[in-house]
């Protein structure tokens, strides 16, 4: 897995060939689970895709699903959420980079392109809207996964859209 910051990312997305361009995927790293979120083929909308239950001794596991879904949804890059806390170093952002560590390690997403993406309140914010639906807790948790990494991603898509829109009307 190769590091870009996110601008530059989709920059670079931009200028690869339609056959070769791809959906992003968004991950909401938790400690038990990841939650997916996947881009739609114009990069604009977010969907909820799925959650895989996370696991030290599954790290491997992860890494051929994660192989599988590149190739079937033709995505092109990762946008993992991590929170930012400019005043100090918050346990859940070295949490999100360990994990990131821990895929690059399995070799087996090698030159797969990710950024980091700020993931603040996005999970809280989703349980806020589930709350009243009154799920039971195992169905509220994988539902608040996924909806979660769909406002990573999609926070991302829109502040890398509406940047591009500025730069082609400058």
């Amino acid at each position: 897995m190769k590091y870009m910051k996110p601008l530059s990312l989709y920059q670079k997305l931009l200028k690869t060939p339609t056959v070769e361009g791809g959906r992003l995927l968004g991950l909401d790293v938790g400690d038990k689970y990841v939650g997916l979120a996947v881009s739609d083929f114009n990069n604009q909308v977010a969907s909820p895709l799925s959650v895989l239950v996370r696991k030290k001794s599954n790290i491997g596991l992860m890494a051929i699903d994660f192989e599988f879904l590149i190739s079937k949804l033709s995505l092109s890059a990762f946008i993992v959420g991590c929170p930012y806390d400019r005043q100090r170093n918050c346990p859940e952002a070295t949490q999100v980079k360990v994990f990131i560590d821990d895929l690059c390690r399995t070799g087996k997403l090698e030159g797969v392109p990710y950024t980091f993406w700020d993931e603040c309140f996005t999970s809280k914010n989703v349980e806020l809207l589930l709350d009243p639906l009154k799920f039971s807790t195992v169905e509220a948790k994988t539902i608040n996964d996924k909806f979660a990494a769909v406002g990573i991603l999609q926070g991302y898509l829109d502040y890398v859209n509406r940047n591009v829109e500025t730069e082609q009307n400058q």
